[in-house]
């Protein structure tokens, strides 16, 4: 059985610096492409973030692990894609040993006391989000912000997360301060859309 190369550095939690507003944006990235990188972009300007943890999973519970490139491939093509220095391509949950966001984010939490959190989803998550492990402690951990995607922008309001948690929404116009909120806060975030797709790609053969 052939071992997967993963350098240390994308196995070590990116550093931080004391007051920084850091964005977690986790995923399987399988492949990655434009449309994350547009999501990334979004984020870092909108929130205000001073660094974007662009965190490539091992797997995802929710999906098959049929058709998942290595980890160490899909870190290579993520870093192609995030040209911006403040994206910090990591792995760092295959150190941890999970695919579980909750378990994630209370490692993250326990380590860096003194800096300020925001979770980055795509709307296209938004359908199922209530599905994931603990997934009302996940919105009760850090502020999230939600990135329009195509054919997901009416999900705030259909979503169960969102229905649940429709008290914690702030509007968009305030979502540079949203790292200053107590969680549950959540926003939805609109702007350019890509329709690229990391299934569209696999089926196409580019993955």
């Amino acid at each position: 059985m052939s071992i997967d190369p993963i350098e240390f550095r994308h196995l070590a939690m990116p550093h931080t610096e004391r007051g920084m507003v850091v964005g977690l944006f986790g995923g399987s990235f399988n492949p990655p492409h434009h449309g994350h990188a547009l999501v990334a972009e979004i984020a870092l300007r909108r929130l205000k973030l001073d660094q974007l943890w662009w965190m490539v999973t091992p797997g995802n519970p929710l999906k098959s692990t049929s058709g998942l490139a290595p980890l160490s491939k899909r870190l290579a093509l993520s870093e192609e894609m995030a040209a911006d220095p403040r994206i910090k391509v990591t792995a760092f949950e295959k150190q941890l040993g999970t695919s579980y966001t909750a378990k994630t984010l209370d490692y993250v939490k326990a380590r860096n006391h003194d800096v300020h959190f925001v979770w980055i989803m795509g709307a296209d998550n938004l359908k199922n989000f209530h599905h994931w492990q603990r997934w009302h402690h996940i919105a009760s951990t850090f502020p999230i912000a939600v990135i329009d995607r195509p054919g997901a922008t009416l999900s705030y309001l259909s979503s169960k997360m969102a229905r649940t948690f429709d008290y914690a929404r702030i509007d968009e116009s305030d979502a540079g301060t949203l790292w200053k909120r107590k969680a549950p806060a959540w926003t939805f975030i609109h702007g350019p859309r890509s329709p690229l797709s990391s299934t569209a790609l696999r089926e196409a053969g580019n993955a």
